[in-house]
């Protein structure tokens, strides 16, 4: 184990009691979930969502698992729902840094715009609904599919510690998209998913659920973007990730909200036989995000990548727990994890493997790396081994640290300043995961923003 220092800023944990906030609770939302219309699924499911919220206490700071992110100050009573109405907006007037994006990369294969939550744009490639490629809102799915949804939405197995904004996230759903791949079906370019959010005061709550059957091939990306808020939004998420034996599954998530947004990301895959799934989180915006990152290895043989980075400056403050869940044998995971922090910023880091009694043979690794660019920012890195086989291999490595005096006076000495040295630092410790992700377009918005950060301090 291996942990970095907190700095004195963290905040303290005042809990209020529970019978009032569930009170306060049901005065602001409750009429809201039972006032929904949609499929009769979705409605049941969300009602089952809003029982777990009330039932389940909010996660303090006396849980290990929430020891470093405080959420007294999170009250969802506080917040609006979002709600749509009136016609999609044409692609000319989508927000700007949607249609950028757009224009970007046109190499997609689908493509998917929702503005607070509302469907704007939609398009997949008539070749991929030909092969029976669905690609489409949940609640069109729901009424026209019920039986594919009913198979896959909400079934994941959800650590109690998740529970309590699982079931937020599943009774205020706003929006979200169900992408299936049929059999043996290749996705040659990425299917995207553009979330903007300029609504202030709302709280959007969006899903995302992916299903590659036996042999299938897709990768999926969703980009989550917002301009600076002078009142705070709220911003949750839930991904799930189905994949069949033999099927091969990529998804990238980019976090760059602006300032006055809290975002919580609950992503979760599961993999059949001899399945890879190569997961990729980018986080840069938003005051605070937490992302719970699960990996169900669940088929004999199947393979899950981790990779992440993120960079905070300000005093923003990034959560990451993740969990390589080895159900199987002969499995393999490997988890890189990057950090970089700048003015008051901080991270925490807690990564499990947990290999389960009859999980042998099983191959597993878990890396995270943080990297301090200033005094005052602080990381916490809590890697742990949880192993219940004999015949496995196991390992994990972590660190936190400054930048390498004796690099920058080498790269100052040929001629650059300190900033253009550290810079150069920056992009280096990052090109390893940087590198793996999906989609030039993306890249390159990423590497911006990241110079831009760099830029400001």
């Amino acid at each position: 184990m291996a942990e970095g220092t907190m700095t004195g800023d963290t905040r303290t944990d005042t809990e209020s009691a529970p019978a009032a906030g569930a009170d306060a609770i049901a005065r602001g939302l409750a009429s809201y979930v039972r006032s929904v219309y949609e499929p009769t699924l979705l409605t049941r499911l969300r009602r089952e969502g809003w029982k777990t919220f009330v039932d389940t206490p909010m996660p303090t700071r006396k849980a290990e698992e929430w020891r470093y992110t405080d959420l007294s100050t999170l009250e969802p009573e506080s917040y609006v729902p979002v709600t749509c109405e009136g016609e999609r907006l044409p692609v000319e007037r989508l927000p700007e840094p949607v249609r950028e994006a757009m224009e970007s990369d046109r190499d997609r294969a689908g493509v998917m715009v929702r503005h607070n939550g509302c469907l704007e744009h939609l398009r997949l490639d008539s070749a991929l609904e030909a092969k029976g490629v669905v690609y489409a809102p949940l609640e069109e799915v729901a009424d026209h599919r019920p039986d594919l949804l009913e198979r896959f939405l909400f079934r994941s197995d959800v650590a109690p510690m998740e529970q309590k904004l699982w079931g937020l996230h599943a009774a205020l759903l706003s929006g979200g998209y169900f992408l299936y791949v049929p059999a043996g079906v290749d996705v040659e370019h990425p299917v995207h998913a553009f979330r903007y959010l300029d609504q202030e005061g709302s709280v959007v709550s969006t899903h995302s659920l992916i299903v590659a059957e036996a042999g299938a091939r897709v990768t999926c990306i969703d980009e989550y973007v917002s301009p600076d808020l002078e009142r705070e939004s709220l911003s949750l998420n839930g991904v799930e990730i189905f994949g069949a034996d033999g099927a091969t599954v990529s998804y990238l998530a980019v976090q760059q909200y602006g300032r006055g947004v809290k975002h919580f990301s609950m992503q979760h895959s599961n993999t059949g036989r001899d399945s890879t799934l190569n997961g990729f989180n980018v986080t840069l915006g938003a005051d605070l995000a937490r992302a719970d990152v699960t990996s169900h290895l669940e088929g004999e043989g199947a393979r899950s990548e981790m990779l992440a980075l993120w960079f905070g400056d300000r005093n923003q403050h990034f959560d990451h727990h993740t969990l390589q869940h080895h159900e199987a044998p002969s499995a393999h995971s490997d988890l890189l994890y990057k950090g970089a922090l700048t003015a008051r910023s901080s991270s925490v880091f807690r990564g499990l493997i947990r290999v389960a009694e009859g999980a042998q043979l099983t191959d597993a690794y878990q890396t995270n790396r943080n990297l301090l660019l200033s005094p005052n920012a602080s990381a916490v890195t809590l890697p742990n081994l949880e192993i219940g086989a004999d015949d496995v291999r196991c390992s994990h490595g972590a660190s936190v640290g400054q930048v390498d005096e004796t690099m920058l006076f080498y790269l100052m000495s040929r001629g650059l300043t300190r900033k253009k040295a550290e810079r150069l630092l920056v992009f280096g410790f990052f090109e390893e995961v940087l590198e793996r992700i999906p989609g030039e377009g993306v890249r390159s918005r990423i590497r911006s923003s990241i110079e831009t950060k760099i830029q400001a301090r």
